[in-house]
């Protein structure tokens, strides 16, 4: 055999090696944990056959504690980029048969390497994390390979999609990055983040609780908010990424991709016009009008299970991909409390960095009353959402379909906090507040004075009511641009969408905001 051959021959060997990361009973013991490999998991979430591995051959450089006897080729992460659906991404998986997916000082470099690479492309970055969090024997190293990566999390923040999969553990600083990228995904069972672990809590606080009860997907989807996504098998998280990208640009200065559109822009749901029950009090289902509303009713929602009182998610109006935000007056009413102000918020700011219309539909009675929100901040929160749609630049439209009253009014893409588009059903309630509350103020000092205090107040709400409870005062001033027959939403939204596609509008030139965090 040639020289040359040799070599070949040796390079194909190392590659082989490399491919089984931490060796074969390590990656069976993955698989026994109801897991896949780091290299599977590329496998299935990117096109067949087009992944290219980077850095396969680095190793860690550390002497201390026994590390200089130990090295496998990669050190614990795959790397690398190829497509989805034919589009350009970057990846990094941690492999957990390798010092756990501990993460040392090369480890973080070649994870920073494709982080670098995306920015430089403009294309989306996926981690997947699956590790033991920082390899204690490279100590301050490995600190200093987390802050790399948290850096180039912040400055690729708004430039380019950064998503990341949560498939095991995820602990201490490890944490942050996933915190600091745009979407993050949990497995169910198999999966949890937290900064301090249970034998931390258990020693400080006297607690004792589990792994999943601490970080869990199931906590953090519902209770937290951390996660934006669960998936009960990796396949259908992995699945869910995919989804997710088709939605989505490759970075800040382009469009998301315009998928070809089946279903009829004028197609009717005679369901609009009935859906909205006679008693204000009386809640319905929001989602239901977003299905009758958008193409072929694929909605990809985002923090289904916490804040439940406001729906935030991915559609599309005639191919187009949107961002929308809807209250839910089937939960608390719908109100605005805390909670649901800063998940509005996040999703509205990601939108408008990422070039995405933002689609409002409006039933709100308020915020949510009390010394548990006030004290909670709910001033501040509510100012999030409120900042978030002001500071906004892409179209905006947004539908009132019943309750809009006071502070959460102005909160809810008004016209005032430059909405191009505000449409309301027939339905519509624009006010201060409500009729009840509105003649307690007016006219409670003169209904003492009358023969049947409580029949003076309820012909007083009813008139007050027929003034006010309505779309044609505030469309009066012109801050309603039109009042819309519900059936026809889906026309009217989609007409006001292809004649905002030349909008330009520029907020001040500022290093930055100070949002109200």
């Amino acid at each position: 055999m040639s020289n040359q051959l040799e070599k070949v021959k040796e390079l194909i060997e190392l590659r082989a090696k490399a491919r089984l990361g931490g060796g074969e009973k390590a990656i069976e013991k993955q698989h026994e944990r109801g897991k896949y490999t780091a290299r599977e998991r590329i496998a299935q979430l990117l096109d067949e056959g087009s992944f290219e591995e980077l850095d396969t051959f680095v190793e860690h450089r550390c002497t201390n504690f026994g590390q200089e006897k130990k090295h496998f080729l990669g050190d614990g992460v795959v790397t690398g980029y190829g497509t989805i659906e034919g589009r350009l991404v970057y990846v990094f998986a941690q492999d957990f048969t390798v010092f756990g997916g501990s993460l040392s000082e090369t480890m973080a470099q070649k994870i920073c390497k494709v982080m670098d690479m995306g920015m430089k492309m403009g294309a989306p970055v996926i981690g997947i994390n699956d590790s033991g969090g920082a390899r204690i024997q490279e100590g301050i190293n490995a600190l200093a390979g987390y802050a790399e990566i948290f850096q180039r999390n912040i400055m690729a923040s708004g430039v380019i999609p950064q998503i990341s999969g949560i498939f095991g553990p995820c602990a201490g600083g490890a944490v942050y990055s996933p915190a600091l990228t745009d979407f993050t995904l949990m497995t169910e069972g198999t999966s949890y983040m937290f900064l301090t672990g249970p034998k931390v809590v258990k020693t400080v606080t006297g607690e004792d609780v589990s792994q999943e009860d601490l970080g869990g997907a199931s906590v953090h989807a519902s209770k937290s908010g951390v996660t934006h996504f669960t998936a009960q098998t990796e396949e259908e998280g992995i699945a869910t990424i995919r989804q997710l990208l088709g939605f989505i640009p490759q970075n800040n200065l382009e469009e998301a991709p315009i998928h070809p559109c089946s279903d009829p822009i004028d197609r009717m749901d005679d369901l609009l016009n009935e859906i909205v029950p006679d008693s204000p009090n009386k809640p319905y289902d929001m989602y239901e009008v977003i299905g009758a509303v958008i193409d072929n009713g694929e909605f990809l929602e985002v923090q289904k299970d916490y804040a439940k009182n406001i729906i935030v998610g991915f559609a599309r109006l005639n191919g187009q991909s949107v961002g929308i935000v809807a209250n839910q007056p089937k939960y608390l009413a719908g109100v605005l409390d805390s909670n649901a102000s800063r998940k509005g918020a996040r999703f509205v700011r990601f939108c408008d960095a990422f070039n995405i219309p933002l689609v409002t539909l409006v039933d709100v009675p308020g915020f949510l009353p009390g010394t548990g929100q006030e004290y909670n901040g709910v001033i501040l929160h509510g100012a999030k959402l409120l900042y978030a749609y002001g500071e906004a630049t892409v179209p905006k439209i947004t539908v009132t379909l019943r309750k809009s009253y006071g502070g959460s009014h102005i909160v809810m893409s008004c016209k005032q906090l430059r909405g191009d588009m505000n449409y309301a059903w027939p339905t519509a309630e624009i006010a201060v507040m409500g009729g009840a509350g509105a003649v307690e103020v007016l006219y409670a000092r003169e209904a003492k004075t009358q023969e049947n205090p409580a029949q003076y107040l309820a012909d007083k709400e009813a008139e007050y009511t027929k003034l006010f409870a309505n779309p044609y005062n505030a469309a009066k001033y012109g801050y309603i641009d039109d009042v819309i027959e519900p059936r026809n939403t889906r026309f009217r939204v989609i007409r006001a969408l292809q004649q905002l596609q030349t909008k330009k509008l520029t907020n001040p030139a500022k290093k930055h905001g100070n949002i109200p965090l």
